[in-house]
This record gives structure tokens, C-alpha cells and sequence, in this order.
């Protein structure tokens, strides 16, 4: 017996069948193929980047959190002014460092999207480095960020030099510069360190500190540290002998245990506010920055930052987002006066995505042997434009040794993608470079981030002079020094500036070949005079560099150099000196910690 609900394909169905069983569905011809745009959009996007996620928001909502910040000496800057340069991090403020995690994040994420979308594989090569560098910021499964804790970096630099160098920044020249102050000499050096971060909430915790080493060394004679002290009009006799500026022989092997940073934050309304050593770069430029950089050793001081692009009612309309950045300190290596303070503060606006600049002064003030310091006077150097006259420089009406500093970048048109212009400047007693550029001096450059058919190839040219064509600028007496602060623009010996010095003249190129998002293969060049108009028969320098940074696995770097120096200096020594810096440093990045895990 054949059960009827069967329907063979030789049987036919009854009318009562034709009722209850479903029609076949008749074949659909397929759609096309969709092919993908040429061009990327929000409504059209690339899909070959499925792991990234959907696009991130372009407002980045602003959170509460503390955040440490970034040392200046990290590959995260070149890494970001690269990115920039190329187009992106239209928030991101060049001539103000240093960022902290959170803000540098920040700035990363509202890129992301058109970074991911472009057709820039060196730019998502950067970005998937910096993301990972600060992934501890990011938790998943959309949770608040706990405690983020850890060693961040340990490291050792063993570093060889062989011929005479120079360490002097506020007379002859520097053979090694940007390094934090930190002591070397002809032989064996060495540094030794470690670095933590510690964030929880709205505080936050960044400890540097590192053993130091470097031999000992014959300095300079008793008479050329008199004749170099006369320059300043100070008698080179105690208590002004020795004195800091001027590294009169004989110099006793150095090995201290030193703090490089260490400052504790809490974040208030886009603010991170400190207590301790920090960082400062002011200024857009690679080598040097007019008026603050990490020549010297940090100051300890109280500051308040604007690490969150801020939005003025009716101000932003015209002027774009500003940050601000204000802080307060005391200055070492100084004997006439002993010990005074300094304060500096900068405005940067972006009123463009491809313009930026900025406005910061620096004053140092007081000190012991000093006028006492009253409010009034502190007040005056912040709301006192007029030039301060013989009487009062002299009195407790002087409001401090004033320094005035504009700056600003530009992406240059047609070559968004790739060049950037910049150019720093800095002024003794006026109220900024630009109403009296005549007496100004001025760092230049430009930095082209990659090339046509060679993207991993980049570019950066700085011209520098501290010798405005001014009869107050010979020897030595106008930028970065002062009649009464007489020890000048330095801390602990060293320009706190630009490393170029009083009334010279130089420049620096670097060319670089990128191996990935932070590795790299560089040459420097670098040539500095300074006239004898200032300096008894003038000086001289020469510097070739070749250097390579490569991570050897996921968490060590080696970072190396070589260097070779020609300099003259006859006041010194007579005819060319000759040296040769062979370093190299490991670095290794653990990954921090997290609280809760995720």
C-alpha cells in the first residue's frame, strides 16, 4: 500500500493535494557583484579592516581619568609628528609637550577611522604600534579603565668615548645635548635605569630614576674659567668659583643616583595637576626648542596643564581649540643670584587643522641676594609689558629676567600629506618675537614625512641662530642672558633652551629610513659657530651621527649610535679636536598591569 502524503516524481497530485503542499520557489536571477569604492567614505567604507571594528566617532568624548605623561625622549613622538605630517592627528598640538597616555589616545582615536580607510600603510603601520603601546588604556567588553600599574621600562646605555668633548652649553658647545643633563666624559659611561606608571582614577604616578656614570676629566684651567667668567661680570672667585656654567678642572668622577621624573597628577576637567619633575619641549621643532627642552635636568616645580584641547565660547570661533601650560619651579647652579625661581607659561591655538601656533614666556626671578620678591613684584612680570628701566632692575620692583617665545606649524598646501614647516623663536625683555623680530632668534626647519615611491623615507632640515643683528647681542649679553640673573637660562649648568647657546649660528638635518612603525635607520648632520666677538677666536663644531633603533622581539629595543665630532675652540685648545661616541642601549618594555584584568 502506497501512502498518499508521498508524491513521487511520477505521480500527480490530487486537487486536494494541489492545496496543502507548498509551491516550489521559482529560481532568482543573483545580484551583481558590489565592487568597493575607489575612494573610502562613513557610508562607503573599506572592508578589508573587519578586525578594527566599526568607525570611531570623530568627538572623542573627554573622560576623568589620570594619565601620566610621555617622556620626550620617546619613539611615540616621531612616531605621532610622522602621523601628523601625513595628514592626520588634526588635534594635536605639536609645539606643546609633553602629552600624556590618555591625551596622545585621544588623539590616535579620533584618526583611527581615516587612518584604517586610507591608502597610508605606513601611517596604519604607525598607528597599530601606538595603539598597542597604549592598549593598558583601553579595557574591553566596554568597562571603565581600572588601575593601570607597572614597570613601564628598565634599561642600561653603555657608552664609549674616545678624544675631548665639550659639556658647556653656555660658552663653547656641547658634544652630547638633549639628554636631560645628564654627566659625560672621554672614556666609559654609563646610565642604568627604570621607569614606572601608575594610574588609578583621577591620580596618577610617573617615577624615572636612573644611576649615572661618567669618569673624570681635567676641565678647564683656572684661567680660562676666569676669562669665560668675566663674561658674565662675575669675579671667579668663591663663592662663585666653581660654578656650574663653567666646568673648571678637575672634575671628579660622577656616579649618583638621580631622578629624571617623578610627578604625582590628578585630573580635573582636562587638567593634569602635578607636583614634581616633569618634561617640557616648547616648541615644534626635533633638535632643539627655544624656550624649554630637556637639555637640562627637570626642575622640580607645581604645574597646572591643559592636556585636553579646550573650546572657548566665541574665542574658538576665530582662534580654534587652545591648551594651556603653566608651571612654577626653582632653578639649581646658580650663585649670583643662589637658587632663584622661574615660572613659564605658554597659549597655543589651533585655529586651522593645519595651522597651529603659540605664545609662551618664560621668567626667572628672586632668589638669594636678590631683592625680596612681593607679590606686586610676581604679579608685574605677568601683567607688565613696559621695558624695565636701570632703577628697577635693581630693586624689588624687578619683575625678573623676561623671555618671550612664539612658535607655530603648518601643513603646507598641496603637500598636506607630506610637509610640515615650523619655526620657533625666543626674545630677552620684550613682549614677543613678533613686535621686535629684529631682535629675536629664531630655530626653522621642515620635515617632509615620506616620499613619492619611497614612503619609509624621511626628511627634517632646522637652521638655528641665537645672534640677532643687534649691537646688545656681542659677547653674549642678550638671548638667554641676563644682567642681573647672571647664570642666565640654565639649570644645573646647562641652557634649559635650545642647546645651541648664546650668539651662535647652526643647523641640523636628519635623513631616515623606516623599518617599521618604531624602528629606524638615521644620519644626522650638525654644524654650530659662534663668533669671536663673543668667544676669544670663536668655535667651531662638526657632527656626523649614524644611529639604529630596532626592537629585537616584542618588548627589547636596541637603540645605537655612532658619532664623530670635529671641533675648534682655541681659547680652549689650539687646532681641531677630534672625538668618537660609540653607545648602546637596551631598553625593555614590560607589559603593564592592569586592575581589574582584562
Amino acid at each position: 500500500m502506497v501512502d498518499s502524503s508521498i508524491i513521487t516524481p511520477q505521480s500527480s497530485p490530487t486537487p486536494q493535494d494541489q492545496s496543502t503542499v507548498p509551491a516550489v520557489p521559482v529560481p532568482q536571477k543573483a545580484p551583481a557583484p558590489v565592487v568597493p569604492p575607489q575612494t573610502a567614505s562613513p557610508q562607503t567604507p573599506f572592508t578589508a579592516y573587519a578586525p578594527y571594528g566599526p568607525p570611531v566617532a570623530k568627538k572623542i568624548p573627554t573622560d576623568h581619568y589620570g594619565s601620566t605623561y610621555i617622556p620626550v625622549d620617546s619613539w611615540v613622538y616621531p612616531a605621532m609628528t610622522r602621523l601628523y605630517s601625513m595628514g592626520f592627528l588634526n588635534t594635536m598640538f605639536l609645539g606643546m609637550r609633553p602629552w600624556t597616555r590618555r591625551s596622545a589616545l585621544h588623539m590616535l582615536q579620533k584618526s583611527q577611522y581615516d587612518i584604517i580607510n586610507s591608502d597610508n600603510e605606513e601611517a596604519q603601520e604607525i598607528l597599530a604600534k601606538l595603539l598597542a603601546e597604549f592598549e593598558a588604556e583601553v579595557p574591553t567588553n566596554f568597562r571603565d579603565r581600572g588601575a593601570v600599574y607597572g614597570l613601564e621600562s628598565a634599561y642600561t646605555r653603555l657608552m664609549g668615548i674616545s678624544g675631548l668633548t665639550l659639556r658647556d652649553s653656555y660658552h663653547l658647545g656641547q658634544t652630547i645635548s638633549n639628554d636631560y643633563g645628564r654627566p659625560y666624559q672621554t672614556g666609559f659611561n654609563n646610565i642604568t635605569g627604570f621607569s614606572t606608571v601608575n594610574e588609578l582614577g583621577r591620580f596618577s604616578l610617573r617615577v624615572r630614576g636612573e644611576y649615572q656614570h661618567a669618569p673624570s676629566a681635567a676641565g678647564y684651567s683656572d684661567a680660562l674659567s676666569s676669562t669665560l667668567s668675566k663674561l658674565e661680570f662675575i669675579t671667579f672667585a668663591p663663592p662663585n668659583k666653581p660654578q656650574d656654567t663653567i666646568p673648571s678642572g678637575p672634575i671628579a668622577a660622577e656616579n649618583p643616583f638621580r631622578l629624571v621624573e617623578a610627578s604625582l597628577s590628578f585630573h580635573l576637567l582636562g587638567h593634569e595637576i602635578s607636583a614634581g619633575k616633569s618634561d617640557a619641549w616648547l616648541g615644534p621643532a626635533a633638535g632643539g626648542a627655544m624656550a624649554w627642552s630637556n637639555n637640562a635636568e627637570n626642575i622640580y616645580s607645581f604645574r597646572v596643564n591643559r592636556v585636553e584641547p579646550l573650546n572657548i565660547f566665541l574665542l574658538s570661533k576665530l582662534l580654534g581649540p587652545v591648551r594651556y601650560d603653566f608651571f612654577l619651579g626653582s632653578l639649581k647652579g646658580h650663585t649670583a643670584p643662589n637658587s632663584p625661581y622661574v615660572h613659564s607659561e605658554m597659549f597655543s591655538f589651533r585655529p586651522t587643522v593645519n595651522f597651529e601656533f603659540g605664545f609662551q614666556r618664560t621668567i626667572i626671578f628672586g632668589g638669594a641676594g636678590h631683592a625680596p620678591v612681593t607679590l606686586h613684584t610676581f604679579l608685574k612680570g605677568f601683567f607688565d609689558f613696559n621695558d624695565t628701566t636701570a632703577s628697577e632692575k635693581f630693586s624689588r620692583e624687578d619683575p625678573g629676567a623676561r623671555f618671550s617665545d612664539f612658535s607655530f606649524s603648518y601643513r603646507l598646501p598641496f603637500l598636506r600629506r607630506y610637509a610640515t614647516l615650523y619655526a620657533d623663536s625666543i626674545a630677552h625683555d620684550d613682549v614677543t618675537p613678533i613686535s621686535a623680530p629684529r631682535r629675536a632668534a629664531y630655530r626653522t626647519g621642515i620635515y617632509i614625512s615620506q616620499f613619492p615611491k619611497l614612503p619609509k623615507l624621511d626628511l627634517r632640515i632646522e637652521a638655528v641662530t641665537t645672534d640677532p643683528k643687534v649691537g646688545r647681542s656681542h659677547a653674549g649679553t642678550f638671548n638667554y642672558f641676563e644682567v642681573v640673573q647672571l647664570q642666565g637660562y640654565t639649570n644645573k649648568g646647562l641652557i634649559m633652551g635650545d642647546w645651541i647657546g648664546r650668539e651662535a649660528k647652526g643647523g641640523q638635518a636628519w635623513l631616515t629610513y623606516h623599518l617599521s612603525g618604531n624602528e629606524w635607520v638615521q644620519l644626522e648632520y650638525m654644524n654650530k659657530k659662534t663668533p669671536h666677538d663673543f668667544i676669544p677666536g670663536g668655535t667651531t663644531q662638526n657632527q656626523f651621527k649614524a644611529s639604529i633603533v630596532k626592537r629585537l622581539g616584542q618588548d627589547l629595543e636596541l637603540n645605537g649610535w655612532v658619532q664623530y665630532e670635529g671641533w675648534k675652540a682655541p681659547i680652549y685648545k689650539t687646532g681641531l679636536q677630534k672625538n668618537t661616541t660609540v653607545a648602546v642601549q637596551f631598553t625593555w618594555f614590560p607589559k603593564l598591569h592592569t586592575y581589574p584584568q582584562y
